[in-house]
């Protein structure tokens, strides 16, 4: 493995502009081409172009189109989960999503954060974090998941939500930035 994949998955500093990264991102933006145009009727398409985009995925999984990932080779998707029309999911690092979890509309998942001197942004300097959605969890529409979040089973994200640090089990959380506002 390439030491900037092995560092933006180890969660140390990597240059986002590396030369084997944006390979890896322009490899995954054919494919990400190929699976948003194609024709919805043809179903065997859909799930081939679906499966060569997102191949770490159940597949009784399902994801509609548009969808949109930087690389798209570091996103498990369990059983049964749905990601609905027009969702980002930026996995520089590993992002999880358990079995039956419900992603609505426009719902974005970050895992990348740029630095925050500008001297060494402009270097193309950032850090990845993982993002876990544990089994059972419905996002609503227009969710931003910040960089690594956990997000605990059976969890409701209110549409607009901005998770900025970990939600617990069983628990509703909304707002910006999101607050629990019930937890069983």
């Amino acid at each position: 493995m390439h030491s900037a994949v092995k560092k933006m998955l180890s969660g140390k500093n990597y240059n986002c502009l590396d030369e084997q990264l944006s390979q890896l991102r322009l490899q995954c933006q054919k494919k990400m081409q190929l699976f948003n145009l194609v024709d919805i009727t043809d179903s065997a398409m859909v799930k081939q172009n679906m499966r060569e985009l997102v191949p770490n995925m159940a597949k009784n999984a399902l994801i509609n189109q548009p969808f949109y990932c930087s690389y798209g080779i570091h996103l498990l998707i369990g059983e049964e989960s749905f990601i609905n029309f027009n969702c980002t999911i930026l996995d520089n690092a590993w992002v999880t999503i358990g079995s039956r979890c419900m992603l609505g509309p426009n719902v974005q998942i970050y895992t990348a954060a740029h630095d925050l001197d500008s001297e060494l942004r402009a270097q193309g300097i950032e850090k990845a974090l993982p993002v876990t959605i544990e089994d059972d969890v419905w996002i609503g529409g227009g969710a931003i998941i910040l960089p690594g979040v956990k997000i605990g089973k059976r969890s409701v994200i209110g549409a607009g939500a901005v998770i900025t640090k970990d939600i617990p089990a069983d628990s509703r959380a909304v707002g910006n930035p999101a607050q629990v506002i019930l937890q069983k």
